[in-house]
This record gives C-alpha cells, sequence and structure tokens, in this order.
C-alpha cells in the first residue's frame, strides 16, 4: 500500500494543464486518495470530459477561483512561466510543483516503483509489464502514456507495494522519480530541441541509472551499445536481454511471425530454455519489448505461465499500430504513433510480416526542430512503404523558426531517393486521394504523434 503521508500536507490540489495524459492520470490517483482535486486546460478533449465525469472539476480557460483556494499547483511540462495562473499562484505565494517532481513524490510512495524508459517502445513495455502483474493479481497501480483496454484508461489504482509507471526522458524528467526497478529499452538521438546533442543524452540516462538503489534491479538491452556502457555504472542488481547476443541473460530464438505479423519465439534465459511466448501485437520491436517485460516479471517471481497468458491477451496500447476498421470493401486502416525515423522504422518492418497488397503511409511530422535535424532520416525511413503522403507538420510546442516544412521533406524522397510521395496538407483532401487510389488488399497506415489520427475514423466512417 502506498505511503501518502507526506501529500497530506496538500487537501486541496490545482493542476494546470491537466488534460494532459500523465496530469490526467495524476488527477485521478490523488483522487482517489481522497484529495480535492482542480483542474484547467487550453482545449477540451475526451480526456477533460472523462475527468469531468469522474468529479474532477476542469475549466477549459483559465481557472483562478479553484486556483485560489489551492495548497499546491502542479503545472505540466507545457505550461510557460507566463501562464496566467502560474504568475497568480506565485504572488499569493502559493507552492508550484512541475509535473515530473511532483510524480516523483508520488512514486516515493510506493515500496516498489517499477520505472519503464527509453527512447522507444515505453508505452508498449508498460502496458506489457502491467498486463502480467494484473494476471498474477498483484494488484499495481498503473500508470502509462496511452489509454490501455483492460484498465479502461491509462491508470490504475492499486492497493499493493507496485507502482509500475512509463518513465520518460524528456527535459530529465525522470530523474525526479524514486525507481527501485529501471527498464532501459534503448537510447536514440531524440528530443535534441532540450538535450542539444547525444551525448548529452546518454549522460542524462548515467543519471538515472544513479537513482536505483544497491537493493533495485536495472533491466537494460543487451543490443544497445549505450544500455550496456550505462549499466556498469549501476550498483545493483542488472539483468540483459538481447535479441541477438548470446551473453545477455534473457535471448528470444527461433522467431517466427504469422500472417498478422505476430511473433512466437522460445525464450532462453542463462542459454537454458525458458518458455515459448506468442504475441497478439506485430513486429521484431515487439519481440524486444516483450523480453525486457519477461525478464522484469521473472525477477519479481511471476509464473511463467502468467506471463505468457499476459503477453498472448496484449493486443496493443491506443495508437500503437492500432487497428482502426476498414474502407473500399477490404482495405484496412491502422494507427501509429510513431514520429522518429526509428519508431517509423520498426513499424515499417512490422507492416511488412502481414499479407496485404500495397502498404500507404499518410506520415505527419511532429515538431519542427526533429523534422529539421533528422530530416534525412525521416526520408529513409519512408523508403519501404508503397505509397507516401505526408501532411503539415504538427507543431506541438514549437513556433517555426526552423525554417521547415512538409515539402522540404517530400523533395528529400523525390530528388534525392527517387520515391515518389505526395504533399497533401488537407485532411478531407488526403481521404478523397486514399478512397479513389485504394483496392482490397491494401493497408492503410495513418503516422505520427499528432491530429494524423484523425484521418483514420474519416476513411472508415
Amino acid at each position: 500500500m502506498a505511503n501518502i503521508e507526506e501529500l497530506k500536507q496538500y487537501k486541496n490540489i490545482h493542476m494546470i494543464g491537466i488534460g494532459g495524459i500523465s496530469m490526467s492520470g495524476i488527477a485521478e490517483i490523488l483522487k482517489y486518495w481522497g484529495f480535492r482535486v482542480t483542474g484547467s486546460d487550453t482545449t477540451a478533449s475526451e480526456v477533460t470530459e472523462k475527468l469531468i465525469s469522474t468529479g474532477i472539476p476542469v475549466t477549459i480557460g483559465h481557472d483562478l477561483v479553484n486556483l485560489i483556494r489551492a495548497d499546491v499547483v502542479v503545472y505540466s511540462a507545457a505550461i510557460k512561466e507566463d501562464d496566467l495562473e502560474l504568475v497568480k499562484a506565485r504572488e499569493l505565494h502559493i507552492p508550484t510543483i512541475d509535473r515530473g517532481t511532483f510524480l516523483g513524490k508520488i512514486t516515493k510512495a510506493f515500496h516498489n516503483s517499477i520505472c519503464i524508459s527509453g527512447t522507444h517502445g515505453k508505452t508498449t513495455t508498460t502496458s506489457m509489464i502491467s498486463m502480467c502483474f494484473l494476471e498474477a493479481h498483484r494488484d499495481p497501480s498503473i500508470q502509462v502514456g496511452a489509454y490501455l483496454k483492460p484498465i479502461n484508461g491509462n491508470y490504475r489504482v492499486g492497493s499493493s507495494e507496485y507502482f509500475i509507471i512509463e518513465a520518460c526522458e524528456y527535459t530529465d524528467s525522470y530523474l525526479k522519480l524514486f525507481p527501485k526497478t529501471e527498464i532501459i529499452l534503448n537510447i536514440d538521438n531524440d528530443h535534441l530541441d532540450y538535450f542539444g546533442t547525444f551525448d548529452n543524452i546518454v549522460a542524462s540516462f548515467q543519471k538515472y541509472v544513479k537513482l536505483l538503489p544497491e537493493d533495485g534491479l536495472l533491466v537494460f538491452n543487451f543490443d544497445d551499445v549505450n544500455c550496456r556502457k550505462i549499466a556498469k555504472d549501476a550498483k545493483c542488481k542488472t539483468i540483459s536481454y538481447s535479441l541477438e547476443n548470446n551473453n545477455a541473460n534473457f535471448i528470444a530464438r527461433n522467431i517466427t511471425f504469422d500472417n498478422n505479423g505476430f511473433a512466437s519465439f522460445d525464450v532462453y534465459y542463462n542459454n537454458y530454455f525458458y518458455k515459448t511466448f506468442k504475441l497478439s501485437v506485430p513486429g521484431i520491436h515487439n519481440v524486444a519489448n516483450a523480453l525486457a517485460c519477461i525478464a522484469t516479471c521473472y525477477e519479481y517471481g511471476l509464473e511463467k505461465e502468467e506471463i505468457k497468458n499476459a503477453l498472448l491477451k496484449f493486443t496493443g496500447s491506443h495508437r500503437r499500430f492500432e487497428y482502426v476498421g476498414s474502407f473500399n470493401q477490404g482495405v484496412s486502416v491502422y494507427d501509429d504513433y510513431g514520429h522518429h525515423p526509428t519508431e517509423i522504422l520498426a513499424t515499417s518492418h512490422a507492416l511488412s510480416q502481414k499479407q496485404c497488397r500495397q502498404s500507404w503511409v499518410v506520415f505527419q511530422p511532429h515538431t519542427y526542430s526533429r523534422t529539421k535535424l533528422l530530416l534525412n532520416d525521416f526520408a529513409k525511413a519512408l523508403l519501404d512503404f508503397n505509397h507516401v503522403i505526408i501532411t503539415d507538420i504538427y507543431a506541438a510546442r514549437e513556433d517555426n523558426t526552423f525554417n521547415i516544412s512538409s515539402k522540404d521533406l517530400v523533395d528529400v524522397l523525390n530528388n534525392v531517393y527517387h520515391k515518389k510521395a505526395l504533399y497533401i496538407s488537407d485532411f478531407d483532401e488526403i481521404v478523397k486521394y486514399l478512397k479513389d487510389h485504394t483496392i482490397n488488399g491494401d493497408i492503410v497506415l495513418t503516422l505520427g504523434a499528432g491530429t494524423v489520427t484523425n484521418i483514420g475514423p474519416m476513411l472508415c466512417d
């Protein structure tokens, strides 16, 4: 059971940016624990509607009335220093705490916080581990970065000592957590708008590993050279997993794929056969994610059958190669959150394992800085799709000070790689083009972390 004594100094908690995936989860956990929670956000969404339905007052726009009553104000990373509510809270000397620091206080309340990090695969692996702990009746608390069907949301409050949480490296927010176990899936070149250089990303993960106590656990990807490097800094037990290296503790062998691209594979632990597993999510990258899950669950004493059953039941997190529907009498539509070249390659490979006539990708680049810095990598990552449509960059937190547009990516594909790609800005035009050009047996994939997800339902309606 969580020890929330330290948090009890705050009776009334106001949250700015409450509609964020992590903030909303924190809000509902706090309400479950008996705190009075209020919040505000700039835009209404399914998340804010759900919070209101659970009895948490949410104001779209600014809410100075509830702010004035607050004992503490928690704000998300998207909130700027000149935000009206944040400025007012500080004028009134109400304590203000950023989301990452406050989440750290919540992890500190649990004896066993299991933190899943890495540039790619966090949400899926967090979901897999959560499914296994639920299957084993360990009654965990959970916070994951996407909607997870078995818990009907992105969070769950349990009564055990276990808190399974997705730990994000952006703005070093995971350095504010209190982990008992860390899973590090990979270290890649991302969030350079914050980190500046890849060396700084590696240095951040080195600090993260040093947070582990001596009686903690580090599970890491042996196939990633930087994961191997930073694992040497851990002062606790370490367990490794691999798709290709026999020196790792957990290895996947005899990997095969069915017509859906779902893998079956044998797992070996210290070169002794452990168990055969079958997945219900596509792609070799999910075999690696499953290995991280299996290694973690083994160390926590879960039974082989519990892990096997949970992984078979797991059909994916929201927006992770998620089936949306079909149109044109047999054109399947999938949606994926991938917004980094490595993620796109993994998704492309997973799609290639599925039986289909032709693949169509609609890609929406995410942030100007990432598009500018990784332009050529994005182009290369898109080459294996049969047909490529690029729509406008989703700005997220940025202004376009980078002199970049989606047309630049289309130009690189067309002129450097001689890959035909189309730039279409308007979503209605994209829908019309796809309905006019796709036929039975094709797969359409909408790809990106922004509004491109809206196209799938438009196609299938």
